[in-house]
């Protein structure tokens, strides 16, 4: 099963019902992604993310931490969580300017992370990206709050 997912233009979803996930939802790409390519702090400060977006980040969050603690590995439940997060994620998006931007630049590898989890082969090869997933919220932690 593959996520597609393109970022162009954060918040309505056509035919998006609240929450719920289907193989062919999409997330439209974002026009107004910066151009570096790589994730910087505002001026030495973290980025602040609102708070109607950050309750999606801080769940996908929690959900690898409990998924990390599980004795029973079922990545396909976890990919579903994820993926429904990040479509309510994309939804509630309201942010504009620099802010915005800099959240797109740890969004869109970790959305492929989890489309990559999607695919996995195998348990080794889901192991290893889902320890990628977890780096990136470190990473995420680093930069915003």
């Amino acid at each position: 099963m593959t996520f597609s997912v393109f970022i162009m233009s954060c918040g309505n979803l056509s035919d998006q019902k609240s929450g719920e996930m289907k193989e062919t939802d999409t997330i439209e790409e974002h026009n107004h992604l910066t151009e570096s390519g790589s994730l910087e702090l505002n001026n030495g400060e973290k980025w602040k993310i609102i708070e109607s977006m950050m309750v999606y980040i801080r769940k996908m969050e929690s959900d690898v931490a409990a998924f990390d603690k599980s004795e029973q590995k079922d990545y396909p439940v976890l990919v579903e969580k994820l993926k429904a997060n990040i479509v309510l994620l994309t939804s509630s998006c309201t942010m504009e300017g620099k802010a915005h931007d800099a959240l797109h630049e740890w969004l869109v590898p970790y959305i492929d992370l989890v489309n990559l989890l999607s695919e996995a082969k195998d348990k080794k090869e889901a192991d290893l990206i889902f320890a990628k997933i977890q780096n990136s919220f470190k990473e995420f932690n680093l930069y915003f709050l």
